[in-house]
């Protein structure tokens, strides 16, 4: 009994956080720029950013072809919203509105927070919804942004520093709603985490988003959530 008492205690406050989950990518947008509010820093290239501008300076970052969207933040989903959506029917009944309307699990997937981070606005359109691998160029075509994008190839190749956590959420993505890796994928990516430790920040990240959400993601680690401290609605800030 009092085993199932204590159960009960860590399943309750992850329980109520579930409420505030993000139901749409809108509101999870929303409720990013309150959680990276803490650490304005882009994903990719290390820029810092303040509100939605990019401070290209920071981080040396010289734009390829896109200056004005090159100053600005956006929100990037490292599963594109593409890749989920060609695994499901509605994507073929009508591409991404139909699945944002129609389908509960694809909605719930391209708001989910651990699949979102901030990054310069060139690079998201550049990236699009290519695959990362690597690749023999060495990074040239942001300044010294260490990222690099093969058009021909359609591949991304990211920064050593975020690879790990790239890693970590195509696994946790692929897990929780059932995504199809192919082998070469899931092998760079098991790869990826066992060659890139989890860092700090991908911690604090984890933490952050399990007590909003109400799930951790379990290839970073389990969340306690009586560490979450007293609940807060971010979405309607």
């Amino acid at each position: 009994m009092p085993q199932l008492a204590l159960l009960l205690l860590l399943f309750l406050p992850f329980a109520s956080a579930q409420a505030d989950a993000p139901r749409t990518f809108r509101e999870a947008k929303k409720i990013a720029w309150t959680i990276y509010a803490e650490r304005p820093v882009d994903f990719y290239c290390g820029c810092a950013f303040e509100g939605n501008r990019i401070d290209l300076a920071s981080c040396g970052y010289i734009p390829r072809k896109q200056p004005k969207r090159a100053a600005r933040v956006e929100w990037e989903h490292i599963v594109p919203a593409w890749v989920i959506g060609h695994q499901r029917q509605c994507w073929q009944q009508g591409g991404r509105k139909q699945c944002t309307s129609k389908d509960p699990v694809f909605s719930k997937a391209e708001a989910d927070l651990h699949n979102l981070v901030p990054v310069v606005g060139e690079v998201n359109g550049d990236r699009s919804n290519y695959g990362f691998g690597m690749l023999s160029e060495k990074p040239s075509q942001y300044g010294a942004c260490p990222f690099v994008v093969n058009f021909k190839q359609r591949t991304a190749m990211p920064p050593e520093y975020s690879r790990g956590a790239i890693a970590r959420t195509y696994l946790y993505m692929s897990e929780r709603y059932d995504l199809r890796l192919s082998r070469q994928d899931k092998r760079l990516y098991e790869i990826w985490n066992r060659q890139y430790p989890i860092s700090e920040w991908e911690h604090w990240r984890n933490r952050r988003i399990a007590c909003v959400q109400g799930n951790a993601n379990p290839h970073v680690g389990a969340v306690d959530p009586r560490r979450c401290g007293p609940r807060k609605s971010l979405a309607s800030r």
